[in-house]
C-alpha cells in the first residue's frame, strides 16, 4: 500500500489558487459527557499540551479524567451554549466568512478562506484536503492566537506537518506565528475597551486575562509569558491609562503544578476584599468568546469578585465579528501572503497561452 493519499483530478490548465486557513482551539459537537470524551481525549492527548511522560500521563487520563471531567464539562458548556452551536465554532465560522469578504472587496477575490479546529471538526486534515482539491498550491496558515505559544501555535504547526506527510503533491506553506504586537490588532481592543467604557463607564482597573500555561513551560523558553505582558503594554499605551489602572492576570488553571500567575480569580478576590468596588475585564487573547470567557469569566470570576465585596464588573467581549477586528484580520494576512499575491494573477496574454495549451492537450491523439 502506497504512503500517499490519492491525488485529486487534475485538469489541464486550471490556475493554480491561494488559500488561507484560519484555525482555533476547538470545541466538542454538543454540550454532553458523550461528546466531551472524545474530545478531551484528543485535546490532553497532545504530548505539547501535557508534556508529562506517557507511562505517567495516561493512566491518569484514562483512568480519572476521562471518566470524571466529561460530564463536569458538559454543565459549563450547557450554560454557554447557543441555538447555532458551540460559540466558538459560531465566531470562528463567522469570522471565516468575514474575512472572505472583506478580502474580496479589497480587490482579492481569488483567495480561498476556509477555517478548521485543532481538535475537534472541522479538522485541519479535512480543510487541507477540500483545498487542495480546490487547486491551492499556496496556503497561509494563520492560527487565531495572538499571542504565540508551544502549547497552541505550535500544536497548529504540528498538525499541517502530520496532515501533508501523506501528500504527494505538497503546497506552499506560510504560517502566521503570532500577533501580539499588530498595531491593528491592538487597535481593535483599545477601540472595544472605550466603547464599553461609552456605555457603561470607567471602572477602577482594567484587568486584562489571558490563558494560562504551566510555569515550568516559561522556564524552558516559551515565549508566552513576554507575549501577553507586551499586548498588556502595548494596549494601555493605547488606551493612555497609567501603569496602575492595568492589571494582566491568567486564567483556567488545570492540575495542581504552579501555572504563571497572578491567577485572574484569586486576584480578583483579593482586590474586592481591598475595597476595590469596581473591574473590568477582558479577555486580549482570545479572538472569539468561548467557554473560558464567557463561563469562567464572565460567570464564575463575576460571582467570585461580588461575592468578595466588590460592587460593580463588567466584561469586555472578546472582538468576534467587530469590523476593526475583521479589517486587522484582513492586513495581517494580506501582509503574511506578500509576493503570492502579485504571482498568482496571471496577466490576460498568459491565461490565453495557458488556456490554448489545454486545449492542445485535451486534443492531442493519444
Amino acid at each position: 500500500m502506497s504512503r500517499f493519499w490519492q491525488e485529486p483530478a487534475y485538469t489541464h490548465g486550471q490556475p493554480p489558487r491561494t488559500g488561507i486557513l484560519l484555525v482555533n482551539l476547538g470545541t466538542p459537537e454538543a454540550p454532553t459527557a458523550a461528546a466531551l470524551r472524545p474530545y478531551l481525549k484528543e485535546f490532553l492527548s497532545d504530548p505539547r499540551v501535557v508534556e508529562i511522560p506517557r507511562l505517567i500521563w495516561w493512566p491518569i487520563l484514562h483512568g480519572i479524567i476521562l471518566t470524571l471531567r466529561p460530564a463536569k464539562s458538559a454543565k459549563k458548556y450547557a450554560s454557554v451554549w447557543t441555538d447555532d452551536g458551540s460559540p466558538l465554532k459560531v465566531h470562528t465560522e463567522k469570522q471565516a466568512k468575514l474575512l472572505a469578504g472583506f478580502l474580496t472587496h479589497a480587490g482579492e477575490r481569488d483567495l480561498m478562506v476556509r477555517w478548521a479546529m485543532r481538535y475537534g471538526k472541522p479538522s485541519i486534515r479535512s480543510q487541507l484536503d477540500e483545498m487542495r482539491a480546490a487547486g491551492c498550491t499556496r496556503i497561509l496558515v494563520l492560527p487565531l492566537y495572538p499571542q504565540y505559544s508551544a502549547s497552541t501555535t505550535a500544536t497548529v504547526i504540528d498538525e499541517v506537518g502530520n496532515s501533508l506527510r501523506h501528500w504527494r503533491n505538497l503546497p506552499e506553506i506560510r504560517y502566521v506565528r503570532s500577533f501580539a504586537d499588530d498595531p491593528s490588532y491592538i487597535q481593535s481592543l483599545a477601540a472595544s475597551v472605550r466603547e464599553h467604557w461609552q456605555k457603561n463607564g470607567q471602572a477602577e482597573k482594567l484587568v486584562l486575562s489571558f490563558h494560562g500555561i504551566p510555569k515550568r513551560s516559561l522556564d524552558l523558553g516559551d515565549p508566552y509569558h513576554c507575549e501577553c505582558h507586551k499586548t498588556g503594554r502595548l494596549l494601555r499605551e493605547a488606551l493612555k491609562l497609567p501603569p496602575e489602572r492595568v492589571l494582566v492576570s491568567f486564567q483556567s488553571r488545570f492540575g495542581k503544578a504552579e501555572w504563571l500567575k497572578p491567577y485572574t480569580q484569586p486576584t480578583l478576590e483579593t482586590l474586592a476584599a481591598q475595597g476595590l468596588q469596581s473591574v473590568d475585564v477582558m479577555c486580549p487573547g482570545f479572538t472569539s468568546d468561548c467557554l473560558e470567557t464567557l463561563e469562567e469569566i464572565n460567570m464564575e470570576c463575576r460571582e467570585a469578585f461580588l461575592h468578595a465585596g466588590g460592587k460593580q464588573y463588567g466584561y469586555i467581549p472578546c472582538l468576534n465579528e467587530r469590523d476593526d477586528w475583521i479589517n486587522a484580520l484582513t492586513q495581517l494576512s494580506l501582509r503574511h501572503l506578500g509576493n503570492w499575491l502579485e504571482e498568482g494573477r496571471a496577466k490576460p496574454a498568459e491565461l490565453a497561452i495557458q488556456a490554448e495549451a489545454a486545449h492542445r492537450m485535451e486534443t492531442r491523439p493519444l
